[in-house]
C-alpha cells in the first residue's frame, strides 16, 4: 500500500468532548503502529449574537449570546490497513463533527 496521509478534523461546541474524542482517535491509531501528528488545536470560532430583550419599552436593553466552536486537527502520516479498520470501528460521543480526508 502506498504511503497515504489521512487528515481528521474535529469540531464541537464543548471542548471537553472534542478533546476526549481526539484522545480516543490517537489511542486507536497508535495501537495499530501508525505515525501520528496532533491533535493540533485550531483557533476557536466565536459567533456573537445581540438580541433586543423587549420590542416595546426596553428597546435599548439587549442580551448577548455567543456560540464557541472548538476545532482540532489530527494527521496520520504512515497508515496501514489496520489503521483504517480501527478508525471505522471507533464509537465516538455525539456532539462532535468528524471530517476525514484521505
Amino acid at each position: 500500500m502506498a504511503k497515504q496521509k489521512i487528515r481528521i478534523k474535529l469540531r464541537g461546541f464543548d471542548h471537553k468532548i472534542v478533546d476526549q474524542s481526539a484522545g480516543q482517535i490517537v489511542e486507536a491509531v497508535e495501537r495499530t503502529g501508525a505515525v501520528i501528528v496532533g491533535p493540533v488545536p485550531l483557533p476557536t470560532h466565536i459567533q456573537k449574537f445581540s438580541v433586543i430583550r423587549s420590542p416595546f419599552i426596553d428597546k435599548d436593553s439587549q442580551e448577548q449570546f455567543e456560540i464557541r466552536t472548538h476545532k482540532r486537527i489530527i494527521d496520520i502520516i504512515e497508515t496501514t490497513s489496520k489503521t483504517i479498520d480501527a478508525l471505522t470501528k471507533l464509537n465516538l460521543p455525539s456532539g462532535v463533527e468528524i471530517d476525514i480526508k484521505l
